[in-house]
């Protein structure tokens, strides 16, 4: 309630749906450039709103997924739900145009290589290219999983800067190393993230095989080649985007020493 010049109490105007709209978007423009947790005092002072109004908006993202909020601390991060935003447009991605750089790549290496994107909680595998030699089943990914359980998932995972309590240290792992790699089992699987011109993850490059094969030493050798085949693709998910270069719907900026490989 309010007071008039007479005394008079009135009520408020209420919250108009895009006044609601355009501080749920502030909220979210706060954490713009950074993949770091923040606490909700400093977001409340970073959109220039109480910290109660800031609490109840930033709750209602984490519903929806836009927002994660982390179980220690209570600070608040990028959601799933903007990369399923951001990555929604790699369906469109150009297989033909991608499928020759992925054979030059499956016949340099003689893995089978892969082109996969993430589809809400998924990876999915959009082109697997068959090395005209040394092929075996075991060299393809599945079609569709969680985005934890593969390489290539994780690859567009960490390099994106979406963190969790269980994949904050994975992330940074695989940053240091360039490639994200699966977990220890009979077939070992690594991938390296795809960049679009604008420095968005747009897709990742994976390869697997039997473990006995896949050692660390091939893996350091073959690790180039698809870095380079990554590179290459950056032209393929930059075109297929309707989304011009630098556009920040979905974006989380990557440093050009994370895209030349030497973070």
């Amino acid at each position: 309630m309010d007071t008039s010049e007479g005394g008079a109490a009135v009520p408020l105007r209420p919250r108009t749906g895009s006044q609601a709209i355009e501080r749920a978007i502030s909220v979210l423009y706060a954490l713009e450039n950074t993949d770091a947790f923040i606490p909700i005092s400093e977001l409340a002072r970073r959109v220039g709103l109480p910290i109660s109004t800031t609490h109840r908006i930033a709750q209602a993202l984490v519903r929806g997924r836009l927002l994660t909020q982390d179980p220690q601390t209570d600070c608040y991060g990028i959601g799933d739900g903007l990369l399923t935003l951001a990555t929604s447009t790699t369906k469109r991605i150009d297989v033909d145009a991608a499928a020759p750089h992925l054979h030059t790549l499956s016949s340099q290496i003689k893995i089978t290589a892969s082109l996969g994107i993430a589809e809400d909680d998924q990876a999915v595998t959009v082109y697997s290219a068959r090395p005209p030699v040394a092929f075996c089943d075991h060299q393809i990914p599945e079609q569709r999983a969680a985005l934890d359980a593969t390489a290539m998932g994780r690859a567009i995972v960490a390099f994106t800067g979406r963190k969790g309590r269980q994949r904050v240290a994975a992330g940074d792992a695989a940053r240091r190393r360039g490639y994200a790699i699966s977990d220890p089992a009979e077939v070992t699987a690594i991938a390296v993230p795809v960049f679009d011109a604008g420095g968005r993850v747009r897709a990742s490059v994976g390869v697997q095989a039997l473990s006995v094969r896949l050692n660390q030493n091939l893996i350091s050798q073959i690790y180039p080649a698809m870095r380079n085949t990554a590179a290459l693709l950056t032209d393929v998910v930059s075109e297929s985007s309707p989304q011009k270069p630098g556009s920040p719907v979905g974006a989380l900026a990557v440093s050009p020493d994370l895209l030349r490989g030497t973070i």
